[in-house]
This record gives C-alpha cells, structure tokens and sequence, in this order.
C-alpha cells in the first residue's frame, strides 16, 4: 500500500461525522490544549471561584478578554450580578486549587476562600496569589451560547508573577505542564 493510500484509510477511519455525541465533542475539543484558570468574583454572598480553560484574549485596545460560564450553574449568575472579574493563570504547581475550585462540594463564599490565599486589586474580586498571571475586568457584555454565557471584560489591572512560570496545562482531560 502506498503511503498516499495509508493516510487517506487512515484519514476515513479517524473522521466522525454529524450525528456524534456530546463525548466524540469532548474529546475532539480535549485535543487542544488549554490553560487552566480560576475566574473569581465577588457577589452579595461573598467571594466566588470556579475553574474554567474558556477564556481568551480579545481586543489589545480596548484591552478585551473573554471567559465562558455554564448559563445554569451559579457563576454565570454571580458575575453577571457583580459586573466584574477576575481571571487567575494558574500555574503547574496550583492543580490542586484547579480541582478545588472544580468541585461542585467546595465551600462557598468566605469559606471557600479561606485556604486559598489571596488578595483583591480594582474590581475586589479575588487574585489568587502564586498564579502565573491575573486579570481583573470589568463586565462590558454577556451573550448567551448554547448552554454557556459568553462574558467579556475589560482589563483594569493585570499582573504576572516575579519569575516567569510554567502554566498548568489541560490537554486530552488530563492535566499537564511544559
């Protein structure tokens, strides 16, 4: 067999057309790799975390980021509701506070800060100290997608850590790092 031939057998065997289900999607979108951050804000029953790798940069000027909170769960409400947050780069060596802030059992609002340490910078949500990078946004807009609420921010203060860092990485559902 050629090798022309064994790419394109190959090719057929490893494409999944329309219908796939909602893995065959998780595992596709598993294969790029992410970063893995916390986005922290601050509500009326206190601070609030979760972990999420949907975020991005969007615009240099005005400085734009976006991030993505499933439309049912409590974060899209919390920071929709405080019009403000904060994006924590995590770093290789915080996967422990990205499974923490995974959980769906974690503690919620001072409690849940309480073994994190942390500080607040412009916007009051929560930059957790040691993370590669932060970001604190302004809320500018929100749009609804499927069943995620996609929010974009504008910077107001950012920071990166006193050495350059190794970022901890989420790729084919595990996590990694450089």
């Amino acid at each position: 067999m050629s090798q022309t031939a064994r790419t394109s057998a190959a090719t057929a065997a490893d494409r999944i057309e329309a219908p796939f289900s909602r893995q065959d999607l998780r595992d596709a979108l598993g294969m790029y790799a992410t970063g893995v951050t916390v986005i922290t804000t601050s509500g009326a029953g206190g601070p609030y975390g979760m972990t999420a790798n949907s975020f991005t940069g969007v615009s240099l000027d005005p400085p734009l980021v976006l991030v993505c909170a499933m439309s049912d769960g409590q974060g899209a409400a919390i920071i929709s509701a405080s019009g403000h947050f904060a994006v924590n780069v995590l770093a290789a060596e915080q996967e422990a506070i990205s499974h923490f802030f995974a959980s769906r059992r974690r503690p919620e609002g001072r409690a849940a800060f309480a073994d994190v340490p942390h500080r607040r910078r412009v916007t009051g949500a929560p930059i957790i100290n040691g993370a590669a990078a932060y970001l604190d946004c302004s809320l500018v807009a929100e749009y609804e997608a499927g069943d995620h609420v996609i929010f974009i921010g504008e910077v107001l203060a950012l920071g990166t850590g006193q050495a350059i860092r190794s970022p901890l990485i989420f790729f084919a559902g595990r996590y990694q790092a450089l």
